[in-house]
């Protein structure tokens, strides 16, 4: 797709109507194309790597970046750089199949640099104004240091192993001091790319500066690719060191649980509400991840899932709203059901899934996790997050009470949604809806861990 954006740009001029119509179209053929063809196999001595779960990460987000392309349209459509746009996500996507893919973590350092630096550009989309540049500058000196944690993580666990191979390293790593300060380093590392607190002061800064569309790409696309990862690597490479990082997860678990729920209460920005936010969900993902077992990885997976529907819903609204009016604060949604009825409903379901609240999928991914949480009989953990839980429907009813209860003698005006924004809605609120309640889609994902 970068190739034909790139020789579509070279040639004759065109609208920018054109350019989505054709993306979107290849983005949809890629989607499918991902279900029917694909081939499992081992390639240049394990750098690279594929089977049908990793095929089905990539179909998420593929189905992240179709549903971000389509949420694009209204503010696309007036911009002077389209397929440059689309070539930045694009490259930054695959980058992230090869992290995805890689069985090396030379493999994965080069997928993770090379799906971070297009990101980065993207992020400073928006060049007339400053907080897109600020935005940008801070993604590039916080994953400068992230990236040098990591590397220098993975020169002393290959100095004392041997190896970056995944499958051979287990039988290499001990308790050895060095092998757990290199541990120490990778964690951080990916602690960054994921905004987990204590290391997630960049992401409402950059979250608020780069454009709705590529806001939406950090917060889902990018976080899944290195959680999907984050999880292979803990329960294959580091499963030596179990002990050792069940400990670590749940003391990182919590405080970012924390600190996400306490400062998205005090939001007014809707992009930084929805950074915090988003940083709240990961903690509940790390109480997940701190069960080790299959059940596990099969609830991180489907909750990645689940939050691909219900943040791509809240972000497709401020996206339309953004566009159309300018206005980013919560306080401006207040009264948004009188004129705005069906953002709002797209709107309040998106805040009820996130919350967790019965019958979204929301609240079956949150569930599970805490189920999985629960595999190590660990019921402090289990205690705190469920009244996590409770603090965060404050702050997400907060909006939903804006837009339905609040009073505003100026509220915003009728927004027109765009067809291709419409589809996009009908998409995440029928994952929202459907996937809770839909048990196969999680008995798959079971299946294909325990067949891998």
């Amino acid at each position: 797709m970068v190739f034909i954006l790139l020789f579509m740009k070279l040639g004759k001029d065109r609208s920018n109507e054109s350019y989505m119509n054709v993306i979107n179209v290849l983005l949809l053929l890629n989607l499918i194309l991902g279900f029917v063809c694909n081939r499992e196999g081992i390639l240049f001595n394990e750098m690279f790597r594929t089977n049908k779960l990793i095929v089905l990460e990539k179909n998420i987000l593929n189905l992240a970046m179709l549903i971000i392309s389509l949420q694009s349209w209204s503010w696309l459509k007036t911009h002077k750089h389209v397929p440059e746009f689309y070539i930045l996500l694009l490259s930054s996507l695959l980058g992230m199949f090869f992290m995805i893919s890689s069985g090396n973590l030379l493999m994965f350092y080069l997928g993770l640099e090379m799906s971070t630096i297009p990101v980065a550009a993207a992020v400073n989309f928006d060049l007339a104004k400053r907080r897109s540049s600020e935005g940008a500058m801070k993604l590039i000196f916080s994953s400068a240091f992230s990236s040098a944690c990591l590397l220098f993580g993975i020169s002393m666990l290959y100095g004392t192993t041997g190896t970056l191979v995944f499958t051979e390293l287990p039988q290499h790593i001990s308790n050895n001091p060095l092998q757990l300060f290199a541990f120490i380093l990778i964690i951080a590392g990916f602690a960054f790319k994921i905004s987990v607190a204590p290391f997630h002061l960049w992401t409402a800064d950059v979250y608020e500066g780069a454009p709705v569309s590529v806001t939406s790409f950090l917060s889902v696309i990018s976080k899944g690719a290195v959680l999907f990862v984050f999880v292979s690597v803990l329960y294959t490479v580091f499963s030596p060191l179990a002990k050792v990082w069940y400990n670590m997860i749940f003391i990182l678990s919590l405080l970012t649980i924390a600190i996400g729920n306490l400062f998205a209460i005090r939001q007014e920005n809707f992009k930084r509400f929805l950074a915090f936010s988003s940083i709240a969900q990961v903690g509940f993902i790390l109480v997940g991840v701190s069960g080790g077992t299959d059940i596990s990885t099969t609830s991180v997976i489907y909750f990645v899932l689940i939050y691909v529907f219900s943040n791509l819903a809240a972000f497709g609204v401020v996206s339309v709203v953004t566009s159309a009016t300018g206005k980013e604060n919560i306080s401006d949604y207040k009264g948004l059901y009188k004129t705005n009825p069906a953002l709002s409903w797209v709107l309040a379901i998106a805040m009820f899934s996130l919350a967790g609240v019965p019958p979204t999928a929301g609240f079956f991914g949150k569930f599970f996790l805490l189920i999985a949480g629960a595999g190590k009989g660990n019921y402090i953990l289990i205690s705190i997050a469920a009244l996590n839980i409770i603090i965060s429907l404050y702050y997400y009813l907060r909006v939903v009470k804006a837009i339905f209860m609040d009073a505003n003698s100026t509220p915003l005006p009728s927004v027109r949604i765009p067809l291709m924004s419409k589809l996009a809605f009908a998409v995440c609120i029928a994952g929202v809806i459907s996937i809770g309640v839909a048990s196969p889609v999680y008995d798959y994902i079971y299946s294909l861990i325990v067949l891998n």
